[in-house]
């Protein structure tokens, strides 16, 4: 299930689509000097209001399911954390409806002890709850991205998280019906494995992504993601709004049914409308069950995979490449242990119920975009302010909100949290960014599978961590796991700020390289460095990093 945090999710998402796919189109045509982007713009801006729609209209395909697949993903956040805390009043700790009752409606003056041993409980089982939904995804992301490639298949990519997604809110139907028969602890078995074992969140975008790759354009590629931005961008905001006003006015089985009608939805959307790209597979499809599994769990295309890390470069390629794969840990990861808890704390230091949560992750929502959006379109595209840089205040952002919701007392104060922390998110494209650069062309796939993997390890190490933090120290100080968000963080702005010192470092090198062969190839005329640099612009989006380009297209 998806929280609060889920927008930095989907930014995260977007980036690696952004930067990954997008960037590769880039690379392969940069010799053109960016003709595909111009051709794209040109096409676009000679269409009318009318024709853009009709385009638009004739053009979608996993739009409509991405958005009833994000929707009752975070329809139902809410609805499932309080049916976990329910059962740990009213099932597992035996307390009296009286006292659950007052819980359930933020009357807990009298009855502060009994909360603090259910939020305790419900932490706990956290821990091993992440533990499940982060292993398995994992690990099979390893296998599934290259089983997709060699075979042309998108469709199971998108399709078994949804199935996943579907058996766990009619699992959690079955645990309502089941109230006092069924522990807590069913509930986070039905929670977590039904969405690990079909790969959940990770394995729908690495789908989406990859089809939308494999059906646009090389012109229109640009277009059709802003497509799916758009009803990406939908969804969430529509889920957060009405997740706590429908719980309150409709319970759980009003949630959980609506939320297993859309998955059906997109099921079906995704099932008869969406089609495979035609292409030429490497492998035939496998006739067995024993050979599909031979060849879906093949080990020698991890073995390819864990190379891209490891194999030497110019310019310091494996180091910076390993250096990124740790900002992704340190970024992605505080991410993941605060939408464990953070629910939990709320309530208990603001004594805000379901509907003022889902008002507050809307309004963070919000913010985060703004924030994307001022971070893409001003300081990137419009400052040329390099990446490295980007991610430092990206990071800096984060660490600057960790104290203002740490130390927040009053329920203003913590709506403050998302304005400091109002760049965050572009930490995600900076990063992509950079990754995508480092690679050539044929190995983009293979470093984006790492990035996942990464990502999906990290709920594996920070859920659990951060649950214990917020169950060791919610009498004493309860915000503390912020504190822990914002230190584990600080080792990026090392990492960012050392990635632009390299930077420096080589582009200053590659202008006298390029000086040098353009006096070598005009003799008796100079280069300034105006000119030299001019030659590197024109052919990336946003920021000009020289020193982040592959090798295969240096000068």
């Amino acid at each position: 299930m998806v929280t609060w945090m889920s927008m930095k999710h989907l930014d995260s998402a977007r980036a690696r689509l952004n930067c990954g796919k997008i960037k590769m189109t880039e690379k392969s045509k940069e010799a053109d000097k960016g003709v595909t982007d111009i051709e794209d713009k040109t096409f676009w801006s000679k269409l009318n209001i009318k024709e853009k729609c009709a385009y638009i209209s004739s053009h979608i395909t996993v739009e409509p399911m991405v958005a009833c697949y994000i929707m009752p993903c975070v329809l139902a956040t809410l609805a499932t954390q309080n049916l976990n805390l329910e059962k740990a009043c009213r099932v597992n700790l035996g307390y009296s409806n009286e006292v659950c009752d007052a819980l359930t409606a933020r009357n807990t003056v009298n009855y502060t002890k009994e909360e603090a041993e259910v939020q305790q409980l419900v932490a706990s089982m956290t821990i091993w709850k992440t533990i499940v939904q982060s292993a398995l995804p994992a690990f099979l992301i390893l296998f599934i991205g290259a089983w997709s490639d060699r075979h042309g298949m998108r469709k199971p990519c998108m399709l078994f998280p949804i199935i996943g997604e579907l058996c766990t809110v009619v699992g959690l139907m079955v645990c309502t019906y089941f109230f006092y028969e069924l522990p807590m602890e069913v509930c986070g078995i039905v929670e977590s494995l039904f969405p690990a074992l079909t790969g959940g969140w990770f394995t729908m975008f690495m789908g989406v992504f990859s089809y939308i790759a494999d059906v646009t354009t090389v012109e229109m590629r640009t277009l059709r993601i802003g497509f799916v931005n758009i009803f990406c961008s939908i969804g969430i905001p529509i889920g957060m709004a009405l997740s706590g006003i429908l719980y309150r006015k409709i319970g759980f089985y009003g949630v959980f049914s609506i939320s297993a009608v859309l998955y059906l939805i997109a099921f079906l959307y995704g099932f008869f409308k969406i089609h495979e790209a035609k292409r030429v597979s490497e492998k035939t499809a496998s006739k067995t069950m024993c050979s599909f599994v031979t060849d879906f769990f093949d080990y020698k295309h991890i073995a390819n995979t864990f190379t891209v890390a490891f194999k030497k470069g110019e310019n310091n390629r494996r180091m910076k490449i390993m250096m990124l794969m740790l900002v992704v840990m340190v970024v992605i990861g505080p991410m993941h242990g605060e939408m464990v808890v953070v629910y939990l704390f709320t309530r208990y230091r603001f004594n805000w119920d379901e509907v003022n949560f889902s008002i507050f992750s809307t309004y963070n929502m919000i913010i985060g975009m703004i924030g994307t959006a001022l971070s893409v379109g001003l300081f990137s595209h419009l400052l040329k302010i390099d990446d490295a840089i980007i991610g430092l205040m990206s990071s800096a952002s984060k660490i600057l909100s960790s104290f203002v919701y740490t130390f927040a007392t009053v329920a203003w104060v913590f709506y403050l949290g998302p304005i400091a922390e109002i760049l965050n998110g572009t930490s995600f494209i900076a990063m992509r960014s950079m990754a995508s650069k480092l690679v050539p062309s044929d190995e983009l796939g293979k470093i984006n599978s790492l990035i996942g993997v990464s990502e999906a390890l990290m709920p594996l190490v920070y859920g659990p961590l951060y649950s214990a933090t917020y169950a060791a120290t919610m009498r004493t100080m309860p915000g503390a796991f912020f504190l822990l968000g914002g230190c584990l963080t600080f080792p990026a702005c090392i990492i960012f700020g050392w990635m632009y010192l390299q930077h420096r470092k080589e582009a200053r090198r590659n202008s006298s390289r390029k000086s040098s062969v353009y006096k070598d190839t005009h003799p008796g005329l100079a280069i300034t460095k105006g000119q030299c640099k001019a030659t590197t612009n024109g052919t990336s989006l946003g920021v000009d990093n020289v020193a982040f380009e592959s090798e295969v297209h240096k000068f």
